[in-house]
């Protein structure tokens, strides 16, 4: 399941939530995202809501839906960097600037269609069409290894694993300003300040820890090794933000200017869906970071 957030503006003050649901996933049939609902997977204002809920100009619109229930999903040749593949799972190195998944605005040159041509490439009309399962998402502005299972078993194993917490991310991130020290851990709980239309630390905010470890100094920024212990939006931006040492490149939430967001998933660990052993991918490949921390940031 994927999460998205919305925030409602005037063209859909008054009308009903599944109105809005139907416009923002047209590729989606009307029967599955009325079912998402009925499910309790969508919030109103934190509030699971019903289908005929009117909704009003400023609410805020939570939904976790599979987006492999699409209506169609176009094959796209392109490159893509496979790290590891079995019969059960695919794990790729997003290139930074790629969107995970298609959009209303954006149908073409995301990961997913890369994906899906790249699972039937060698396949005739008649085999069985194999579609990419994503267990979990990056940002467009994020590089890094992400996690697709190939079948739906899997797919249903891995996520279970992932809501259990059996799935371990770590990410390195150059961020702003000399952090003092080696190690640490960030426990503030991140909320949504509806004014502002953003998530930040909030009193009475959802618990939420993040552990970095320092792994070079330089002389204005630093490079760091970064671990959400748990997942809430932008937690890595917004806790980095909080010591005083944003991300670089992340405009957001304070960060230096630069042409991208320096923060990479470098490390995956989970447990092989068919049982096991437990598994460990890295992406370890810092040089981009140390040339722009060296010689356009220092």
């Amino acid at each position: 399941m994927t999460r998205f957030e919305f925030q409602i503006d005037e063209r859909f003050h008054r009308r009903r939530l599944d109105e809005f649901l139907f416009n923002e996933f047209r590729s989606m049939s009307k029967a599955y995202l009325r079912r998402v609902v009925k499910e309790e997977n969508c919030e109103l204002n934190g509030i699971i809501a019903n289908s005929g809920t009117i909704l009003k100009q400023d609410d805020f619109v939570e939904i976790e839906v599979n987006i492999d229930y699409e209506k169609g999903m176009s094959p796209e040749e392109m490159p893509l960097e496979i790290v590891y593949e079995d019969a059960e799972f695919l794990v790729v190195d997003k290139a930074v600037g790629m969107l995970v998944h298609p959009t209303n605005y954006e149908r073409d040159g995301t990961l997913l269609n890369a994906l899906t041509h790249y699972l039937n490439r060698n396949k005739s009309i008649k085999e069985e069409f194999v579609r990419p399962h994503l267990i979990h998402r990056l940002d467009r502005e994020t590089s890094g290894l992400i996690l697709v299972a190939t079948n739906l078993k899997s797919s249903k194993k891995l996520s279970e694993h992932f809501k259990r917490r059996l799935f371990k991310k770590g990410y390195v991130a150059l961020v702003d300003g000399i952090v003092e020290n080696d190690q640490g851990i960030v426990d503030e709980p991140i909320g949504r300040f509806e004014e502002l239309r953003e998530w930040n630390v909030m009193s009475g905010g959802k618990p939420s820890e993040s552990r970095f470890v320092v792994i070079e100094r330089f002389r204005s920024t630093t490079l760091v090794k970064l671990e959400p212990v748990t997942g809430r939006t932008n937690q890595l931006r917004i806790h980095c933000a909080f010591l005083g040492h944003p991300i670089v490149g992340d405009k957001r939430y304070g960060g230096s200017e630069f042409e991208r967001m320096c923060l990479h998933a470098s490390e995956i660990r989970f447990w092989h869906p068919n049982g096991g052993e437990q598994l460990e991918f890295k992406s370890e490949n810092l040089t981009p970071f140390r040339i722009e921390a060296r010689e356009r940031l220092s």
